[in-house]
Order: structure tokens, then sequence, then C-alpha cells
């Protein structure tokens, strides 16, 4: 086998994957177990000390939509009057309408204090990534947005986690009737690596 023009299915998702917004899923559940796989395939993200400091808080059903509308009210809330945007409530209100679920993406810091917190989020970032590589693979559309009340202390104590944790957005999981958008980047690749 020639593995110069061979691409295993690890490379067709990282090369595939893209973020599909919310408002572009089509409304169509995800089984629950295939959402546990995703989260299994999280699991597996390197971790510096064994901490694991990944966190997910998992919204389906009826709860996608209960979380959706307390965000919303959060912001209401939290948002002094004249920095205040309806539409941004509406939005943060109706943006799960058409995902399956959405999951809350969190770091819990690990007991270890000599492990700085900027390789913890690296770690959760890592897990997110690899449940995003695998929605890929089972063509579900995902969105990772880190928009409304997502690093206010609010959300924190919204979602039960200590002072020393913290929010890095949500993920929204659903299926789209779009076609995938092609892959893009800005700068030329060679403007990103040197070989030393």
């Amino acid at each position: 086998m020639d593995t110069t023009t061979s691409i295993t299915a690890v490379e067709k998702a990282i090369v595939a994957r893209r973020t599909v917004k919310p408002t572009s899923m089509n409304g169509a559940k995800i089984a629950d177990e295939t959402v546990q796989q995703l989260l299994q395939m999280a699991d597996w993200a390197p971790t510096h000390g064994y901490t694991e400091p990944w966190y997910f808080v998992v919204y389906s059903g009826d709860k996608v939509t209960q979380f959706c509308s307390d965000h919303a009210e959060l912001y209401k809330q939290y948002t002094p009057a004249d920095k205040y945007i309806p539409g941004n409530y509406n939005k943060l209100k109706s943006q799960g309408d058409l995902a399956s679920h959405v999951i809350a993406i969190c770091v819990k810091r690990g007991n270890n204090p000599k492990i700085p917190m900027i390789e913890e989020i690296a770690a959760v970032s890592c897990a997110v990534e690899n449940m995003w590589l695998g929605a890929t693979a089972h063509n579900i559309a995902a969105y990772w947005g880190s928009g409304g009340m997502t690093y206010h202390p609010a959300m924190q104590d919204y979602l039960g986690l200590g002072d020393e944790d913290q929010v890095l957005g949500f993920f929204y999981l659903g299926y789209t009737d779009e076609p995938a958008q092609a892959g893009k980047r800005v700068k030329q690749f060679e403007e990103k690596f040197k070989w030393a």
C-alpha cells in the first residue's frame, strides 16, 4: 500500500471538520448513546499529571430549551441596562432551537497546583477536539460557542463550578441538511511553520 497517497479515517475527519452554527441545524435528534460515545472519545484527551480536568454538562431533549432560556435570563439579570441588547437575549434564548444536544464545556481544576491553568485549558480543548472529530465521523454538525454569559461568574455558579474552575463555552450538536462548506485557511501554510 502506498502510504504517501492514502488518507486514514482520522485524517479525513480532521480535514472535514467544520463549524456549523446552530441556526443551520435541522432539529433532528441524535441518540443519547451516540453523544455518550463522543464523550468517551473526549475522555481520551492528553492530560498533564492525569488531572483530567474536562467536565461536561450535557443537555438533551427539553433540557436544551431550559438551558437556553436560563442562559438568556442570566444575560438579562447580569447585564447592565446600558449594555443590554434585546437581540442578544433573543439569540441566546433560541440558540438551541434546532440543536439536538448542548454541552457546557468546563475546566474543573485538578488538585495538582504545579500544573498551570493554561495546561488544564489545553487539555479540555483537546477533549473537545476529540468530540468534534468523532462528531464529524458520525456526520453530526457541531458548534463551539463562547458568547453570552460564558465567562461570567453567574454561569460558573449556574453550572455548579468552584472558584478555580472555568467555563470555556457551549458545544451545540445536531444534524444539518446544508452541504459541507469548503475548507478555508487565511494564512499561507509556509507562514505558520518553520523547520529549525
